[in-house]
């Protein structure tokens, strides 16, 4: 097999751009907070419920026409971080393939469904809101959870195809299909096709999943991953994604973000029962008091980040175990976490704050490091 470096040069690469997305990360924070915080100290957002109360009493046309006025305003105004963030800097650090047309495109796709299901959410919240000012939260969060199991099972055949072309594997690979249906099946899970997708067409990086749940169930290749990785080491990958699976990470992630979706939704109703006469607003279930819900939902998803990164790195870990245990294959899953060091442009030694407050994997060192000693110890 071929021996497998980690490319010292690509590593500082790396480090100079996990710090510069780390402070963009931290400035489009502020500038969202700042933004919200705003709406609510100056009178805005009371104005604009002035200004669309003059046009309509409809709840429904009131929610909607509040909701497109204030994130239309940021979506502006964000929008150079975004491009920059985006388009520019994976340019700069040669990650990206994307054209600005392609670029664009995206961003119109993005912002549609933002509109759409972002549009359907912010509606039914308020539906509750109006009809159990006191309860509100829990038909909220009912909500959500439903929404989530939906696009869980969805998102394979209606969502992903938005962004990239997904066909099955063609005859060039298919034994590697059979050995990874195979390998599926040694894990007690049942899998509706392999596939692959365009994901050339945007980024050199990259990446493969097993996606859906039931029967949308499938693992997706991305060509990146086909053209440079070896069948072994891509093996070893999907073994990883199918050790979520065994453990049901996808359900119990599902039924984790919807207690911590109850919990921020009772603590955002706290919060706006206190700042609604604080900032003079006409009630929590008045479109006025949009902001006040939005900033205490950022606190609290702002709070508990570190603790979610950390069950899922806990998660990942063993997810890692289990790819070792299925194959038996250290060495192979050591190159191939290599692999995507040197082309995914990942930094494998992040300094310990960056990957407690910020990582949702395990650093990729340790990662490989564990690999290499399964296969040194022959560890079953």
């Amino acid at each position: 097999m071929e021996n497998i470096t980690l490319d010292q040069n690509r590593q500082k690469q790396a480090k100079v751009y996990a710090h510069i997305s780390r402070r963009l990360m931290v400035f489009d924070l502020l500038i969202g907070l700042l933004y919200i915080s705003l709406w609510l100290v100056t009178g805005w957002s009371l104005a604009l419920r002035g200004t669309l109360g003059a046009l309509t009493d409809n709840e429904w046309l009131l929610v909607a026409g509040y909701a497109l006025v204030f994130g239309g305003i940021f979506y502006v105004i964000n929008l150079p971080l975004s491009y920059f963030e985006g388009f520019v800097l994976p340019h700069r650090f040669d990650q990206s393939n994307q054209s600005i047309k392609d670029w664009l495109v995206d961003q119109g796709k993005e912002l549609l469904l933002t509109v759409v299901f972002g549009g359907i959410l912010v509606e039914m919240i308020y539906v509750f809101l109006r009809a159990a000012p006191d309860l509100w939260w829990l038909g909220a969060a009912g909500f959500m959870l439903v929404v989530n199991v939906l696009i869980a099972n969805l998102a394979p055949l209606l969502l992903f195809p938005l962004f990239n072309k997904y066909v099955p594997l063609d005859e060039e690979y298919a034994e590697l299909a059979q050995r990874l249906i195979k390998l599926a099946e040694r894990s007690g899970t049942q899998v509706q096709g392999v596939y692959k997708f365009d994901m050339s067409r945007r980024t050199k990086s990259a990446n493969a999943a097993l996606a859906g749940l039931g029967n949308t169930r499938r693992i997706i290749l991305g060509d990146t991953l086909l053209k440079e990785f070896s069948s072994a080491e891509i093996e070893t990958v999907m073994a990883h994604e199918l050790g979520h699976q065994v453990h049901k990470d996808i359900p119990v992630g599902i039924v984790i973000s919807s207690v911590l979706t109850l919990l921020g939704f009772y603590l955002a109703s706290l919060v706006m029962r206190a700042g609604v006469p604080f900032f003079n607003l006409p009630g929590t279930a008045d479109v006025a008091a949009m902001p006040l819900f939005m900033l205490a939902l950022a606190a609290f998803e702002l709070v508990t980040l570190p603790l979610g990164n950390a069950f899922s790195r806990w998660r990942e870990q063993r997810a890692d175990l289990y790819a070792l245990q299925l194959t038996g294959d250290g060495q192979s899953y050591a190159s191939a976490l290599t692999r995507l060091a040197n082309q995914n442009l990942a930094e494998v030694d992040p300094e310990p704050w960056v990957e407690y407050l910020l990582h949702s994997h395990p650093a990729l060192s340790r990662r490989i490091n564990m690999a290499l000693n399964y296969q040194k110890t022959g560890s079953k």
